[in-house]
């Protein structure tokens, strides 16, 4: 999981070709290290995601503009495009479901 923080963020995933999961989380947070073990074990498993994490206790701008008030939060880009910040349960099939319907919509401007 690559760390992104305010200098290389939006650089970096504009050039994400396919999709792209970012993950805001914090260093004594529980939930966030399930969420990212999760996501590391699907994309072991097969998954084509690439993963992004931003330590929103380093980065409290990126956190604000994005408007991040619980961790651990997800956000979801599609070849370098924003789509939306992702809910889901922290199981696989319904992160999985959560991202191919977020994908099914158009891009939208992001935050």
């Amino acid at each position: 999981m690559l760390v992104l923080d305010q200098f290389n963020f939006h650089h970096v995933l504009a050039e994400t070709p396919g999709t792209a999961l970012v993950v805001f989380t914090g260093p004594d947070c529980g939930a966030c290290r399930r969420v990212k073990g999760l996501l590391s074990e699907m994309v072991a498993e097969g998954e084509a995601w690439r993963l992004f994490e931003v330590d929103a206790a380093r980065d409290p701008g990126l956190a604000r503009e994005f408007e991040v008030f619980h961790l651990p939060s997800l956000f979801l880009y599609q070849d370098g495009h924003y789509h939306a910040p992702l809910h889901a349960e922290p199981l696989p099939a319904r992160v999985r479901t959560a991202v191919a319907e977020t994908l099914a919509r158009p891009a939208v401007e992001a935050p």
